[in-house]
Parts: C-alpha cells; sequence; structure tokens
C-alpha cells in the first residue's frame, strides 16, 4: 500500500495515497466534469493523482489543472481488454492505492484489472439515474441520490455511499460577467434570457429542450421580453435547431439561439436571468445565483422553491410525469410566466439557490467523502473468493447486457444510455415522487448528473 500500514481499523497516514481516476469519457458533461473537478479537490488534500481516460475537451481541463493524465485508446470495446491489462500495469508499475472508476465501463475494467487479482482497492461512482446490474457488488460505489443509495444497497451493494454531484462553488459564483456574452449574442438588457446548458442527446434532454423552444414560443407570442439560449451539442443537435426554426418563424424573430458547444459555459450561466435543465447543469445554475426550473421525461417542470427542494435533494434534479402544474408545454409555460414576469421573485429564488449550493454541493465536502470512501475500500477488501464469485456474475452479466443491445439494436429500439432509460428510473422513482410537491418537509441527499457511458 504505497508504504502505508494498518493500525488498528485506520491507516496510520492518511496522507499522500496514489489514486487513478477514470471517468467514462471526456466529452463536456456532468459525470465526466465532476470526475476531473473531484480529481482536482483530492489532489488539494495531498494525494497523487493521476487521471486515466481517453482523448477530449476535458483533457485540457485537466492538464490546466496540473492533474498527470495517461490516455487510453478511443475506439475500443467496452471492456476493453486492452484497458484492463493496462489499469493492471500503471498499478503494479505506479505502486497505486486506488483506482476510482466513474460509469459502469470503468468500473467494470478497474475490477478486472486491479481488483481481482488483488493489486489494489477499487472504488466507483455512478452518477447514471440507475445502478447497472452487473456491476460486482463488492466494489464500493457513491450514487448521486438517496433514492438511488437505497436501491442500490437494497439490491446487494456492498457499500454504498451519497455523493451529490459536487459544483465549484468558487469558479461558479454571482459576481462572474456574463455582459459580453449577452452582447455578443444581441441580447438586450431588457430582455430576460433563459439558458438550458445540457449535452444535447436523445436520453433525459431532447424532451425538455423542444419543450422550452415551445415554451418560449407561447411566451414570446404573449408578448414576454424572452429569449431561450442552448448551449452544448451532441447528436439530437438537428432536431433541436429544426424545432427553434420553427419557433422563431412562428414568432417572427429570433428568440431561440443555439450557441454550440463552450469550453468554459459559465458566461452562459451568468449570462442567464433563468436556468431550465437538470443534473449538474442545475446545481451550476444555482450556483450562479439563477431561479432554476428542473425539466425532466414524461411532461415534467418544476420551479425550484423551498417547498419543491426537498424532493429534488431526495430523488436528483430530473423528474418523470407530471409536476405541480401538470405535464407538457402549457405546464412550463406556466412554471416559467410568473418568474419571466418578476425580478424580484428572480431575485429572492436565485439567493435560495445559492445558499443551497453552498450548503450542500462544495468541492471540498466532496473530496472529504471520496477520501473517506477510499480509506475504507482499502481497510475493507473482499476476500479472494468473494472476489471471484462477483467476476463470474459480472462477467455473465455483461454478455448478456451485450447480446440484449445487440438484439434491441436489431429491433431498432435501443436506449443510448441504458443506465438513464425511461424503464429503469421509472423502477427508482416511485409514482408518488414525480411531482415536487409531495415531498416530505425535512427529506434529505442527492442529486445528480447525467452521463452517457456506451
Amino acid at each position: 500500500m504505497a508504504g502505508r500500514r494498518l493500525v488498528g481499523p485506520v491507516l496510520e497516514d492518511a496522507a499522500g495515497m496514489k489514486v487513478l481516476v477514470y471517468p467514462h469519457s471526456m466529452e463536456m458533461g456532468g459525470s465526466q466534469l465532476n470526475a476531473v473537478q473531484v480529481a482536482g479537490a483530492i489532489r488539494s488534500r495531498g494525494h497523487d493523482v493521476t487521471v486515466v481516460s481517453e482523448a477530449g475537451p476535458l483533457v485540457g481541463r485537466v492538464k490546466a489543472m496540473g492533474l498527470a493524465h495517461i490516455e487510453v485508446p478511443q475506439h475500443r470495446a467496452r471492456p476493453s481488454p486492452a484497458v484492463i491489462r493496462m489499469l493492471g500495469d500503471l498499478v503494479r508499475h505506479h505502486a497505486v492505492d486506488v483506482v476510482h472508476g466513474h460509469e459502469w465501463p470503468p468500473i467494470i475494467e478497474a475490477f478486472l484489472g486491479v481488483d481481482l487479482p488483488g493489486r489494489a482497492a477499487v472504488v466507483g461512482t455512478v452518477m447514471s439515474m440507475s445502478v447497472a446490474p452487473f456491476l460486482p457488488r463488492s466494489v464500493p460505489l457513491t450514487v448521486g441520490t438517496e433514492m438511488i443509495r437505497q436501491a442500490a444497497a437494497a439490491d446487494g451493494y456492498r457499500q454504498v455511499a451519497l455523493l451529490e454531484p459536487p459544483v465549484d462553488t468558487r469558479a461558479d459564483h454571482p459576481s462572474f460577467d456574463g455582459s459580453d456574452f449577452r452582447i455578443s449574442h444581441g441580447i438586450a438588457p431588457d430582455e430576460v434570457l433563459l439558458a438550458m446548458i445540457c449535452r444535447l442527446v436523445p436520453d433525459l434532454k431532447l424532451e425538455g429542450l423542444l419543450s422550452a423552444c415551445d415554451a418560449i414560443g407561447d411566451l414570446a407570442l404573449a408578448g414576454l421580453p424572452v429569449r431561450l439560449v442552448v448551449i452544448g451539442d451532441g447528436p439530437a443537435r438537428d432536431q433541436v435547431a429544426m424545432q427553434a426554426a420553427k419557433v422563431n418563424a412562428s414568432v417572427g424573430r429570433m428568440v431561440v439561439l443555439l450557441a454550440g458547444e463552450m469550453a468554459d459555459p459559465r458566461p452562459g450561466y451568468a449570462a442567464a436571468d433563468i436556468i431550465v435543465g437538470q443534473g449538474g447543469s442545475a446545481l451550476r445554475g444555482m450556483a450562479f445565483g439563477k431561479p432554476l426550473v428542473v425539466v425532466g421525461e414524461n411532461g415534467f417542470s418544476e420551479l425550484l422553491t423551498p417547498d419543491s427542494a426537498p424532493i429534488f435533494l431526495r430523488q436528483g434534479w430530473y423528474g418523470l410525469g407530471p409536476g405541480s402544474r401538470g405535464a407538457g408545454v402549457a405546464a412550463l409555460r406556466s412554471v416559467l410566466e410568473p418568474v419571466v414576469a418578476s425580478a424580484p421573485r428572480r431575485r429572492a429564488l436565485g439567493i435560495f439557490g445559492r445558499r443551497l449550493v453552498e450548503q450542500r454541493f462544495s468541492l471540498d465536502h466532496a473530496a472529504r467523502t471520496m477520501e473517506e470512501t477510499y480509506l475504507s475500500a482499502i481497510r475493507n477488501r473482499a476476500s479472494a473468493g468473494q472476489r471471484l464469485v462477483e467476476a463470474a456474475r459480472c462477467g455473465v452479466g455483461v454478455a448478456r447486457y451485450k447480446l440484449q443491445r445487440k438484439y434491441r439494436r436489431w429491433l431498432g429500439t435501443a436506449s443510448t444510455d441504458d443506465g438513464n432509460a425511461r424503464a429503469m428510473i421509472a423502477a427508482i422513482l416511485s409514482p408518488g415522487h414525480g411531482a415536487a410537491p409531495a415531498a416530505p418537509a425535512g427529506s434529505q441527499d442527492a442529486a445528480t448528473g447525467m452521463p452517457r457511458p456506451n
């Protein structure tokens, strides 16, 4: 264990662990951005952290933070035998203590290459809305919502901790100046700007994006001075662009703008008057002191208020089915209209959201949680026999999953991200949890960013 020894139930020296952090991709997105941010925060606590990943836009951020980076092949099977061997070699040659995989492919690869042969401890983080059923139950996990934590524990996962998606509250701050963004996109000072900042993908995001376009069009036709900017890119871009063009044509002016992907989207958050979104993007918007409307699927939309906050803290920044005002575009318009019309209400809700982020979602808190999880993983390794049993179960589960995916692709019914497929989310979100006002006072825990593992 890199020169440290166990004394009773704790490590003699908790500082200076060698950690490999392995995000599932390096596209701009919630799960992988969280992985990079937490890696930097763990390094700041005195540990030796290296990021292992494929190439991608976030690699530049890794290097700018001064973190070491090792590249894995971009075009590979998942799980990848080459990456499994590579992880094992890295751990053996560099005396690594913990490998931290984010989402199911890195967790499986780390388990097979590192944990199974007993070379080092492995920890997994799942920020999808469900935990893949074939993950090894002996690997300690962190998940993004209390509901998912409870579901995973009930499914037999040995150690499951809550890790609410962290926010860098120093970098994401209400004092950040967004005036240049507004000027460059022709947003007038008296216009109320709504922003959606996310990957443009079919799962989780597309319905909310299209509904927001329509709702903004309705508000503009009613005479309200509103604009919507969509920041991001992805495979659903053409569908979003078509809907934006349709809305702009019906209103007779440019009310929906597609700004594309931004390596640093902070100017967009800062320029906005209202954030519409979910997951990690919702939390970042709150950090900038903006009122938040959470959108999900099956018509869900809900304004974040002191009354609605408890349900989001329990199930995550997402919803499935009707909110308190019903479902669909009409419901989203009714949620937005009073906030668009009242600057004092926007200020009050923005202050509330910022305080909530400061209290619950800081990077420092996330780093402490992960440090404790690493130490627990080192102290409480599963036996060799348990690991062999888990390897067999995991192998059968992955093989079954791959066959099912091929069959669904042949039928044309495959989801791009099974971990965020509606059926799996619905199995976790009970019927009474769709609408935010149903939350009991004092509910605790959780929020999530939504990744897209392949």
